[in-house]
């Protein structure tokens, strides 16, 4: 028997016949049909129906040949879609992308829509907004469009980007708090500390030179008399401890972050690290935003989405001005973390700006250069100003939300970073 042509073939192992009879070129076939659009039907043969069918006019609407426009009317070009300016079209189409493929996809879709058809004037609807499903990505477009955003739509907005904060608060709080805190830990070691503050292992370490074989005492046994095996003990002249707890903070962290439109996702998972690390009392936390200008959003850590509603994506990049300000506000050089995070297209001073890193590191300022804060990897950046960094000992990689909180925790016990050799690039 032939497959009907909107069944669905049987999978089979490799190196097996095909369960029941259904033809393996019938599946191939519609595999092929499904990955190629409609245009390619004469080709293959194939005609589809059921979901096959509406998964495959989901794609076209978005993937699809025609002389599409885009919503405002202008035509594309080339390929284009069928959403056409609707907002309730719009709406189910985003309903059936759900309803046929993973949420991975679906953004993927979301962010092609997006950028292929002009479609982010839309999201300024209440309505559109409850049928996407929330991403960073998302998050970053819904930020550009905040200024022209009317007051019904931004609640809708807040809660879109609430969804996104919190699902990263869950995935990076944990990990992130016990890592700094182990860190933190480790950097205030003293010297005379109490029992229970001893840290053995380092202890130890310290004083295998004060070793001391002990003389063997004879040992009986009922087969005769054998000599024991000689013991020996670490005299720990020296002892090493962690810090006692403190109510004052023990480091200094900068976060200074590039708004442009380009670090959108860096954006969104600053801003979530920065109303982490502001809830640890042994950190003292500081969260700069810049393009041209310099805005201080640390008054408004305690709710990230706050942050980024505050912060305006796009706008040049003066990097030597945002320094300045952090310089400004550093007192304790020697307990400082600055994290710079920007793909480095300087609109200011460069000269000034590559002076203004040599000096805080000459203080004693621990200082990182964040190419990216995302899963995404290097975005395009300036080679020759992270070159320049480079030579004065601050390498600058692109970083994901998972190394992060071990890029902290070296930062803060002045370790050598855990640079991903991958990415880097001096």
């Amino acid at each position: 028997m032939s497959q009907t042509p909107g069944e669905t073939a049987e999978r089979t192992t490799e190196g097996t016949a095909p369960a029941s009879d259904t033809p393996p070129d019938a599946e191939r076939l519609r595999r092929w049909r499904m990955a190629l659009g409609a245009d390619s039907a004469d080709s293959t043969g194939r005609t589809l129906t059921g979901q096959d069918a509406a998964m495959d006019g989901a794609l076209d609407a978005l993937y699809g040949g025609g002389a599409g426009k885009k919503p405002n009317g202008r035509a594309t070009g080339g390929r284009s879609a069928g959403l056409g300016a609707s907002a309730p079209s719009v709406a189910r189409w985003l309903g059936d992308i759900r309803t046929y493929f993973p949420s991975s996809v679906v953004q993927v879709m979301q962010r092609d829509a997006i950028d292929r058809l002009g479609l982010s004037a839309l999201l300024l609807e209440p309505e559109m907004l409850e049928a996407v499903e929330p991403d960073v990505h998302l998050v970053g477009t819904l930020l550009s469009l905040n200024k022209a955003m009317p007051e019904t739509t931004k609640e809708t907005a807040r809660a879109v980007v609430r969804k996104v904060v919190e699902d990263l608060e869950r995935r990076l709080e944990s990990r992130t708090r016990t890592t700094l805190t182990g860190a933190l830990d480790r950097s205030a070691r003293i010297s005379r500390p109490r029992h229970r503050d001893i840290d053995w292992d380092r202890t130890i370490r310290a004083n295998l030179k004060n070793y001391l074989t002990l003389p063997a005492p004879d040992a009986a046994t009922t087969a005769g008399e054998t000599r024991a095996t000689p013991t020996g003990t670490v005299v720990p002249e020296r002892l090493i401890g962690y810090g006692r707890s403190s109510r004052s903070a023990k480091k200094d962290i900068v976060l200074c972050v590039d708004q442009s439109g380009s670090m959108a996702a860096s954006v969104v998972h600053a801003s979530v690290f920065g109303a982490v690390l502001a809830s640890m009392r042994t950190l003292s936390t500081r969260l700069v935003v810049f393009d041209t200008a310099v805005v201080d959003l640390t008054d408004q850590l305690d709710d990230p989405v706050d942050v980024l509603f505050g912060t305006q994506l796009g706008g040049g990049t003066d990097i030597n001005r945002a320094l300045a300000y952090c310089q400004s506000r550093i007192t304790r050089p020697a307990d400082t973390v600055v994290v710079l995070i920007s793909d480095l297209y300087e609109g200011g001073i460069r000269d000034e700006m590559l002076k203004r890193v040599a000096a805080m590191k000459a203080s004693g300022v621990q200082f990182v250069t964040l190419l990216a804060l995302s899963d995404e990897g290097a975005p395009a950046y300036d080679h020759e100003h992270a070159a320049a960094l480079g030579a004065l000992g601050v390498p600058a990689f692109a970083c994901t939300p998972d190394l992060f909180p071990d890029v902290m925790a070296a930062a803060i016990e002045k370790r050598p970073l855990p640079i991903p050799d991958k990415e880097y690039q001096p």
